[in-house]
């Protein structure tokens, strides 16, 4: 299969562009996986430029290693043909520890530099909290000012080409935009035709924040999403007509918003099928009747709420 070349838009003030589809690295039990490297190889083989991964995701070093492959093989000539992602998690996410965090990270990747740093999540936890469930206690409010000053470090030092926030409401994102020096380049947030986050898109093209998608499918194989995308009828109705699938169809849709988008398939069928969304498109009928489709989150974040932390509903923690 020939190498595909993937279209870049540009992102934030300092000249970077950010690959349309990245690659996603998160797996279900948030552990290595043995097909994580070879996958990551024959991506890039295919064409994927952008890889995504997290500090909580246990994939940072895998994804390291199979950098570091690629080079040695001759797949890419250097790390610079790269742009990789990497998320700041939420027990780091204190003035103090958010450089340790990054320099942790950049160790993993074996690199000297990520091309974009992320805010995972819009929540502190207390230092050395682990895993995906955690006492209500552990929970605190993020200082947002210090921890963006500490994202804003990084990036003056040259760890991050790019740095960002993840999972964050407007309203939130429009306090980081209150006071940040660097303003975040990219907002990462689901984004798919059954939760379109309209408010959201249109708040960060009003103020240069690039919308990143992720779950583009409604992360059908993990802990916490579900089939209800890929079995909407009317997406299935659309891609049938179109001779298309409904995973191209969503990725087309998400494109069409002018967002990227994260996309997770280990299956090199899809991984191509994933590329192939950029010589065609969705007639303005087809977006309105994607428009009119009822809307659900899939991720609530419903661990970082309860009556005793700093979000005690649904409605605080995505100001909705």
């Amino acid at each position: 299969m020939a190498k595909m070349d993937i279209p870049e838009t540009r992102i934030g003030s300092m000249g970077s562009t950010i690959p349309l589809i990245g690659f996603g690295t998160a797996s279900s039990v948030l552990a290595p996986s043995e097909s994580l490297k070879p996958s990551v190889l024959n991506a890039i083989r295919l064409g994927y430029r952008h890889f995504d991964t997290a500090a909580f995701y246990n994939s940072e070093h895998c994804l390291g290693e199979a950098v570091a492959e690629a080079l040695s093989l001759g797949l890419i000539k250097s790390r610079n043909d790269l742009f990789i992602t990497s998320k700041l998690w939420c027990s780091d996410a204190h003035s103090d520890r958010v450089l340790p965090a990054l320099q942790n990270t950049l160790k993993n990747l074996g690199t000297e530099y990520v091309d974009l740093y992320l805010i995972h999540f819009p929540v502190s936890l207390k230092p050395g909290s682990r895993g995906i469930t955690f006492p209500a206690e552990d929970v605190l409010l993020m200082d947002f000012k210090s921890v963006w000053e500490a994202m804003e470090k990084c990036h003056n030092l040259g760890l991050s080409k790019n740095i960002g926030v993840s999972n964050f409401s407007s309203k939130k994102l429009e306090t980081i935009l209150s006071f940040a020096k660097i303003p975040p380049a990219v907002n990462q947030v689901e984004l798919n035709p059954l939760w379109q986050q309209k408010k959201l898109q249109e708040y960060c093209k009003k103020n240069n924040v690039h919308l990143s998608g992720f779950s583009p499918l409604g992360a059908p194989n993990t802990w916490w999403g579900n089939n209800r995308v890929l079995d909407s009828e009317v997406l299935n109705s659309i891609a049938k007509a179109k001779g298309k699938t409904v995973a191209q169809v969503c990725l087309r849709w998400c494109h069409q918003q002018g967002a990227s988008v994260i996309v997770k398939s280990f299956s090199e069928e899809r991984m191509v099928e994933n590329l192939e969304i950029f010589d065609w498109e969705l007639s303005a009928e087809e977006c309105r009747k994607i428009e009119q489709i009822p809307q659900q989150k899939g991720y609530t974040a419903h661990h970082f709420i309860s009556p005793q932390g700093p979000y005690k509903s649904f409605e605080q923690f995505w100001d909705e």
